[in-house]
């Protein structure tokens, strides 16, 4: 039987040095935004590498889905899902996703409007994705009758072997300290938006130093920051820490 984890995270949140660090487990398959297709065929974002990524993936909501009710592609017992929350602008959502452990990651929105904007221009609220990653986390409260898992990136880069300890905990999976680093370089699950997005995680082999102050953003970025702030802020309160 395959345990399956959903990590539902916002862009520039640390998502994919999360994803690397469970791709360093033995028995565990990753794969990444699998349906960033099916959002950017459905809403026509105009994102980099928009017409290529889609040619490249499924973009059928239905099928993406019970691709990720299945067992893991290549067996492994664990299946980390890198999801993003405004990806999901079809027909399927969270609770679609049956038998499938949800976590929650998250980031300060000011750092994730600074580093987004590095990499795309005029970026919205909803391009960060926070109000509806609050919107599922509710929902599995609901389900669960409980406070799923969340993590602050601040609180992995803080601390990250007692932080991923205490996760994998809440999520029943063993605890496996090679989470805590990765070989350099590209990963073969990566999608094939890595070479615009993931310069400097591929350049890494573990996480990062904690961030200094938060960075000044412009006006309108700022705004885009702001509107995020209550959503990031409740979720926050239910963070692992250290």
């Amino acid at each position: 039987m395959t345990i399956r984890i959903a990590m539902w995270s916002g862009p520039r949140n640390l998502s994919t040095a999360m994803m690397r660090s469970f791709s360093s487990r033995s028995d565990t398959f990753v794969s990444d935004e699998p349906y960033y297709g099916a959002y950017l065929r459905e809403t026509g974002d105009p994102q980099p590498m928009a017409a290529a990524i889609i040619a490249d993936m499924d973009c059928n909501w239905r099928s993406v889905t019970t691709a990720q009710n299945g067992p893991s592609p290549d067996g492994s017992s664990v299946w980390y899902q890198k999801h993003m929350p405004h990806h999901m602008e079809g027909p399927v959502d969270i609770l679609d996703l049956s038998d499938t452990r949800h976590a929650f990651l998250i980031r300060d929105p000011v750092r994730v409007a600074a580093s987004y904007a590095g990499k795309r221009t005029a970026i919205k609220a909803e391009h960060l994705g926070i109000e509806r990653q609050r919107a599922y986390f509710d929902l599995e409260a609901d389900r669960l009758g409980r406070a799923p898992p969340v993590v602050d990136s601040a609180d992995v880069l803080a601390n990250p072997a007692s932080v991923l300890e205490k996760l994998c905990d809440a999520l029943s999976i063993d605890w496996d300290a090679a989470m805590l680093s990765w070989a350099k370089g590209p990963h073969p699950q990566d999608g094939i938006w890595q070479s615009h997005w993931y310069d400097a995680v591929n350049a890494s082999t573990g996480f990062g130093k904690q961030p200094g102050d938060l960075p000044t953003l412009d006006e309108e970025y700022q705004k885009t920051a702001d509107a995020c702030r209550g959503d990031y802020e409740y979720m926050r309160n239910h963070a692992i820490t250290p």
